[in-house]
């Protein structure tokens, strides 16, 4: 049976950040209202609706969340870009006959679309899962690594007994992904491929 090799998307394969940052200023600009995005682009990582709780009122947080998700789509996905080593990461897990899949916090359609914007083909995409949700879907379906950039996706990947591989392309440091529990922190994922082939040949 195939190895499953899981990935985090925002920041981990793609930088997304010049998409969020057009989506966000769209949205404040209808709403009438001022959403700091260079801050929002800065703490990737926390729900979307949590996000915007911070700068609009409650009332009207989740029309403005599913409104943000249409603009990102419209005008988002071609601010999007893969990270360093990213492809040849996807890669090396086919070369070794794993199957590649991303679990996102982001809405399904629109990590789809990312993907598919730089050209990266993955085995299957599980979107919206947030913080620990991650872990219960990796636990869900045995995953054997999860690579992410925030601590909350080295917890998830923990929660399911999977090889936690941190990566310091996000918002989070070295120290901080090893305090979480991480197995490995990478630079970038140009070091991926060596941590596969070193966990497959320990199996």
């Amino acid at each position: 049976e195939a190895a499953l090799l899981w990935f985090d998307l925002d920041m981990t394969l793609v930088d997304s950040r010049p998409g969020i940052h057009a989506a966000t200023c769209a949205l404040a600009r209808e709403y009438g209202t001022f959403i700091d995005a260079d801050v929002v682009v800065g703490r990737l990582g926390p729900k979307l609706e949590d996000e915007l709780a911070n700068w609009l009122p409650p009332d009207v947080v989740d029309a403005a969340a599913d409104r943000y998700r249409v603009l990102y789509g419209e005008i988002g996905i071609v601010g999007t870009s893969l990270l360093p080593g990213a492809a040849e990461a996807v890669d090396a897990v086919t070369c070794t006959g794993g199957r590649t899949i991303v679990v996102t916090a982001k809405f399904e359609p629109n990590a789809h679309a990312c993907l598919t914007h730089v050209g990266v083909v993955v085995d299957r995409v599980y979107g919206w899962r947030h913080g620990l949700e991650k872990g219960t879907t990796l636990a869900e379906e045995s995953a054997a690594i999860y690579v992410g950039d925030t601590p909350s996706d080295i917890a998830g990947a923990l929660a399911a007994d999977a090889l936690a591989v941190g990566v310091t392309t996000g918002p989070h440091g070295a120290d901080e992904l090893r305090a979480a529990g991480a197995d490995y922190v990478l630079a970038s994922l140009w070091e991926f491929p060596d941590v596969l082939s070193s966990w497959a040949g320990s199996r």
